[in-house]
């Protein structure tokens, strides 16, 4: 199966942080499933961290690192994206999760958030 991720799961899994079901780290840590990370999450974990709004349990320099001890993939932008965006209704107003939503509707993935405001789009999410 594909999914991606939200960028808080991205982060709670870099860290081990307790916080993550049991059935998400089943899926993050089963070899047979792909997991990809939305450049959205990148720009959003680097802008926060910037900002002093995100500290992270690992430098943003070791984020390439993290991601490939993973096997985690990452999921580039492309212009049936922005169209995908530039037609959400706007339920959530996070730039950086609209943009997770518009890949996954328009990809057809799965996604892995703890986010209730995900909700409201008809794509599929993993949380419990």
């Amino acid at each position: 199966m594909k999914y991606l991720i939200d960028t808080h799961i991205l982060i709670w899994h870099g860290e081990n942080n307790t916080s993550l079901t049991p059935r998400v780290l089943t899926i993050l840590n089963d070899p047979s499933n792909e997991i990809l990370v939305s450049h959205a999450s990148l720009w959003e974990m680097a802008i926060k961290v910037s900002l002093g709004k995100l500290k992270l349990g690992f430098p943003i320099s070791q984020l390439e690192y993290v991601l490939q001890q993973n096997n985690f993939g990452l999921l580039a932008f492309d212009f049936r994206h922005y169209e995908s965006l530039s037609n959400l209704p706007f339920h959530h107003s996070d730039p950086f999760d609209r943009m997770i939503i518009a890949q996954a509707y328009c990809d057809k993935l799965q996604i892995i958030t703890k986010d209730d405001k995900f909700n409201s789009y008809p794509v599929q999410l993993i949380w419990k």
